[in-house]
């Protein structure tokens, strides 16, 4: 009885989905099912992209101290708000746009057009369907960046950069790979660059950035000792950033499986190799961090889910699931030794964004150029049927792992020194960092006129101290309130 109840609910939904003007003179009407499949599947999908900002609110918050949460949440909020508001106004036009060349994108715009125009879509996906979900990938590429220049930057100067970041920089590799420009074009041998979801064209353009970031805004204070050594800054919450991996997690279903940009069969296919890939990248790191300190780092486990997904995201339907397993594994290796890395070299990444995004993004690329099989078949491959393997563990040539160095190299000589430049712009005329002081105080109170946690004492209990602060001389150093009881 339940299931005659669901399939009559979906009849009755698509029955008056189909009956508004935009659908009622289809002409095929098994067609037009289809689209509405595709487009609320699609739409879906962009949800749960949307959802991981709360995640990654949470991670960043949770491994940075608690005099900054407000800040940290405040410039998530910031993210997907730029992400929105500038890809409609600019960043879908450089992308997507029709009117360009194979640089940059133009026409296309949203600006002015009918409800009509973002409903159409006859037998494809509707075009407020895709700007939807292409925004939340936009809004995913710059909030990478926030983690790694986290308490220290002015909020004030992080807008601005969110906003040359999603409306000119992002764009633009878009518009070279999934918008059909010259990167969609270059070809060695049969090979031509494949990158499904984003490991390289969304994650690695975002830690390329958080690099530039990181390293123009120099570490936090406290973080190296007088003989240059890194010291332990650890976050407040680690269940804030477990819950925040999680969230991440989940709505990554949607960013990988959603990239098929259709509801048929591959999708749980997609959503499984991203499953595979997380759990063996929380294994990677789990079991070199205990072997290297005796003790499995939850704060690094979680770093390794992260770092298997971004490894997958390129391949996650070129790969097969055992593949799968071994991308997810090698990227939660990776991550380990990246963000000792960058650490001993002085590049304070509190969250490990670079590695996570940046580094992982660059292996999960050259990935598929090892475990590939054909990535321009992967729907033949899927199905079972016979494919020519392409990557070289499936009996493939060097073409295709050329193709995708090819490809990351091209992305990083854009997105490096165009950010390195907009950071240095930043710092010499608005300023990049908060001073000294306010710094120690923490940007909550600072930056945005409250902090992020709110104590109340018992009655008659008055503090010695400004209720807003509390020096702790053997620190050296301003906290809030929070941070006492908290951390």
């Amino acid at each position: 009885m339940l299931s005659k109840l669901r399939i009559a609910a979906v009849f009755l939904f698509v029955g008056v989905f189909l009956a508004t003007p935009a659908y009622g003179q289809e002409p095929d009407p098994v067609a037009s099912l289809d689209a509405v499949v595709d487009n609320l599947w699609i739409v879906i999908a962009g949800i749960l992209v949307f959802l991981m900002q709360a995640g990654f609110a949470f991670v960043e918050a949770g491994l940075t101290r608690a005099k900054n949460v407000a800040n940290i949440m405040a410039k998530n909020l910031a993210d997907v708000t730029i992400g929105v508001l500038v890809f409609f106004f600019v960043g879908f036009s450089l992308a997507f746009g029709e009117g360009g060349n194979s640089v940059w994108g133009w026409g296309n715009s949203f600006i002015g057009a009918s409800q009509e125009t973002f409903t159409a879509t006859g037998e494809d996906l509707s075009p407020a369907t895709v700007f939807f979900f292409q925004a939340m990938f936009a809004a995913a590429a710059v909030t990478i960046v926030s983690g790694a220049i986290a308490g220290r930057a002015k909020f004030s100067t992080y807008i601005l950069f969110g906003i040359v970041m999603t409306g000119l920089i992002y764009p633009l590799v878009v518009h070279w790979t999934w918008g059909g420009g010259f990167i969609s074009e270059i070809t060695i041998g049969d090979a031509a660059y494949s990158d499904f979801a984003g490991s390289t064209i969304v994650h690695s353009v975002g830690g390329f950035a958080a690099l530039m970031g990181a390293l123009i805004i120099g570490p936090r204070i406290g973080k190296y000792g007088k003989d240059g050594k890194p010291k332990a800054m650890p976050g407040h919450s680690m269940p804030f950033v477990v819950i925040g991996v999680f969230i991440l997690w989940f709505g990554w279903f949607g960013f990988n499986a959603g990239s098929e940009l259709a509801a048929d069969n591959l999708i749980s296919y997609l959503a499984l190799n991203t499953a595979l890939a997380a759990a063996a990248g929380v294994v990677g790191a789990s079991a070199l961090t205990w072997l290297k300190t005796g003790k499995p780092d939850v704060g690094m486990a979680g770093n390794g889910a992260l770092a298997g997904l971004v490894s997958i995201t390129a391949g996650v339907g070129t790969i097969t699931p055992f593949g799968a397993v071994c991308v997810g594994f090698i990227g939660g290796i990776i991550v380990v030794g990246s963000v000792l890395f960058f650490e001993r070299v002085k590049i304070d990444d509190p969250v490990g964004a670079i590695s996570v995004h940046g580094v992982c993004g660059v292996w999960g690329t050259l990935a598929i150029g090892f475990f590939a099989v054909n990535p321009d078949a992967f729907v033949e491959s899927v199905a079972g049927d016979e494919y020519s393997p392409s990557g070289l563990f499936y009996g493939g040539d060097l073409d295709q792992l050329l193709v995708q160095a090819l490809f990351v190299l091209i992305v990083a000589a854009w997105v490096i020194p165009t950010s390195g430049a907009l950071f240095l712009a930043l710092k010499y005329t608005v300023g990049l960092r908060v001073s000294e002081t306010e710094e120690l105080a923490g940007l909550d109170v600072i930056e945005h006129g409250a902090p992020g946690y709110s104590i109340t004492l018992p009655a008659g209990i008055v503090p010695e101290a400004d209720p807003q602060v509390i020096l702790q001389p053997s620190e050296k150093e301003v906290i809030l309130p929070s941070d006492t009881a908290i951390a």
